[in-house]
């Protein structure tokens, strides 16, 4: 065990409404008895990206003594929940409602591409075909569902994209993301902003990524983006250094530089 932030759920405050069920990457929070629960220390890496997610303010990050969080023990329990594993119901005389997931949404789980393969030539084209153009290497994608300790992170050049850049620039893919690590984020609309710090952080020291390439349109409000990334790097113990690549509403890069 070792002192260590964690989430921890206030049962009198929370409605069991499992909202943060699915923003739970690792499958830790269950609804049991109507309420969500932190079912094992060693599953809750404490980032906090279910905080965002409680209408009700039920969930918090405190410090206390925990067992270390396990990456390996999160393989393990999101393997054993298959594709689509609901939370067992109570046992009632009258139909019970759909409950949330146990082992967290399917679409926040890690997911790690190798390049696509050639499909055959003629005939209707298979997935590999389809994603032939793409530069995308891992899922998930969304800020507050990345784990800063994914294997797809480690060493990694990170691109972290305004969520309204890839549709804008038509070459996103080819100009942009290849050979990157992706994590999209909207600074204006996103809440959870100190998540996004936390998490950022964690990227730069513990999975040692290498640079930051901030993709931000030319609207004033993208420059939070920008903000948050000097931030991370400033509260970091390793500097790496960012770049700043602004695109323009009709999807042309207006500036690349380093700062």
């Amino acid at each position: 065990m070792a002192t260590r932030e964690i989430v921890h759920i206030e049962e009198d405050l929370c409605d069991g409404c499992g909202d943060c069920v699915p923003s739970c990457a690792e499958g830790a929070i269950r609804i049991i008895d109507g309420k969500a629960r932190l079912i094992a220390d060693n599953l809750c890496d404490g980032l906090g990206a279910c905080l965002g997610h409680c209408p009700q303010g039920a969930i918090k990050v405190e410090k206390r003594n925990a067992d270390e969080f396990d990456e390996e023990a999160v393989e393990k329990h999101l393997s054993a929940q298959g594709p689509m594993a609901p939370a067992p119901f109570p046992s009632t005389d009258a139909p019970a409602p759909l409950a949330p997931m146990s082992g967290g949404c399917p679409g926040s789980r890690m997911q790690s591409f190798g390049p696509p393969t050639p499909g055959p030539a003629a005939g209707l084209p298979t997935a590999n075909e389809s994603a032939a153009g793409t530069a995308l290497r891992q899922w998930p994608v969304q800020l507050h569902l990345l784990s800063p300790g994914a294997p797809f992170l480690v060493g990694a050049d990170l691109l972290l994209a305004a969520d309204c850049a890839p549709f804008a620039m038509a070459d996103f893919h080819g100009g942009l993301l290849a050979d990157k690590a992706l994590a999209i984020a909207c600074p204006k609309l996103d809440q959870g902003q100190e998540i996004y710090l936390q998490k950022l952080v964690s990227m730069v020291d513990d999975a040692g990524i290498n640079t930051i390439t901030v993709a931000m349109m030319e609207v004033p409000c993208c420059g939070g983006l920008l903000n948050l990334a000097r931030e991370a790097v400033a509260r970091a113990g390793r500097k790496v250094p960012i770049k700043r690549v602004i695109v323009g509403t009709r999807g042309d890069i207006l500036s690349e530089e380093w700062c």
